[in-house]
C-alpha cells in the first residue's frame, strides 16, 4: 500500500486530491495538512511514501518544507511531488534543487496524478511534459561553466561535483542507460529494449546516479542532456 500525505492550504484542492487518489485500492491517504510546517511534521511522524506538496502555503512554503524533509536522513524514503498552479522555471529549479522527486501543475489530469504517485513511490522521478522540455532545453543550451546554483548533479555544491569527464566515470552500459533515462524511458521500458529484468536496469541506473552524484532520476535526465547522451529538444513557443 502506498501511503500519501497531501499538503495544500486550499481546502477544496486538498480534499479533491485526497479523495481522488484515495479511491485507488493501492493508495492510502494517511493525512491532510495545510502548511509547510505541518507537512514536515507529518513526514516525520507518519513516514509516508509520497508527499504531495503545494508550493505556496502559509507558515512555511512547500520549497522550504521539501528542503527540510530531503535534508533529514531519517526521511530518505519520503518522496516529494510538488503541486502548483504556476509551472514557472524558478519553481521547477528550486524544487529539484531541494530534492523534489516530481513536479506537476494542478490542472494535471486525474490519471496522470495517480500515475505520478505510483511512479514516485517506486523510486522514479517525473515532471510534467512541458516543464521537462523547457527544463532540459535550458540546461542543454546553458554555459557549462555558468553557476546555475544546481551544479552538475542539479543541486550539488561545486565541491561535490565529480572531477572526471562523464565518459571516464561511467561504463558503456551505464552511459547507455543514462541516455535512455534522458529520453524519458522507464525502467520497465528499458528492460524491454534490453531483454533483461527491471532489477538489472535499476542496478545500472543506481550505479550511474551514484557516480555522477545525481540525487534522483530527474537530475539524471538533465545530466544526460548536458553531456550529450540524449538530444536536447526544440522549445515550442508555449
Amino acid at each position: 500500500m502506498i501511503r500519501v500525505v497531501v499538503a495544500d492550504d486550499q481546502a477544496l484542492v486538498r480534499r479533491g486530491f485526497a479523495t481522488l487518489i484515495g479511491l485507488e485500492d493501492d493508495i492510502d491517504v494517511v493525512a491532510e495538512v495545510t502548511t509547510g510546517r505541518e507537512a514536515v511534521a507529518a513526514a516525520r511522524e507518519l513516514l509516508p511514501d509520497v508527499l504531495l506538496m503545494d508550493i505556496r502555503m502559509p507558515d512555511m512554503d512547500g520549497l522550504e518544507a521539501t528542503r527540510q524533509i530531503t535534508d533529514d536522513p531519517a526521511l530518505s524514503a519520503v518522496h516529494v511531488v510538488m503541486l502548483t498552479t504556476f509551472d514557472l522555471d524558478e519553481y521547477v529549479f528550486q524544487a529539484l534543487r531541494f530534492g523534489a522527486s516530481g513536479f506537476l501543475v494542478k490542472h494535471t489530469e486525474p490519471d496522470e496524478l495517480i500515475r505520478a504517485v505510483r511512479v514516485v513511490a517506486d523510486g522514479d522521478a517525473l515532471l510534467s511534459p512541458t516543464v521537462t522540455r523547457r527544463l532540459i532545453a535550458r540546461f542543454a543550451t546553458s554555459d557549462p561553466g555558468a553557476d546555475t546554483g544546481l551544479g552538475l548533479g542539479l543541486g550539488l555544491g561545486r565541491s561535490e561535483q565529480p572531477t572526471s569527464p562523464l565518459a571516464d566515470l561511467l561504463t558503456e552500459r551505464e552511459r547507455e542507460v543514462v541516455g535512455l533515462v534522458g529520453q524519458g524511458l522507464s525502467n520497465d521500458e528499458i528492460a524491454g529494449q534490453w531483454f533483461v529484468s527491471q532489477a538489472t536496469v535499476r542496478t545500472h541506473v543506481s550505479r550511474a546516479m551514484t557516480k555522477v552524484h545525481a540525487r534522483d532520476r530527474a537530475q539524471l535526465v538533465v545530466i544526460a542532456y548536458q553531456h550529450g547522451l540524449a538530444e536536447p529538444p526544440t522549445l515550442d513557443a508555449d
